[in-house]
């Protein structure tokens, strides 16, 4: 990347990723905190999963029906 030149911007922002990278460790090594995000992420995830988002798309796009198995 340093050599040929970074094409796709990889590096474009490592500085903020190492920082990011820095603050989650810290996170990480206060288990009562890091509980409460955690907790606090998987409640506010709300009503998405990829099994709903599949057959949204089956129905709505794809206009095609489950076939069950057996």
């Amino acid at each position: 990347l340093l050599t040929h030149g970074d094409f796709y911007m990889h590096l474009a922002d490592l500085t903020c990723y190492v920082q990011a990278h820095e603050q989650l460790g810290a996170l990480y090594g206060d288990p009562d905190r890091w509980a409460q995000k955690a907790i606090l992420n998987v409640a506010s995830s709300g009503k998405f999963s990829s099994d709903r988002s599949v057959a949204e798309y089956a129905a709505d796009i794809w206009k095609v029906e489950p076939c069950p198995v057996p």
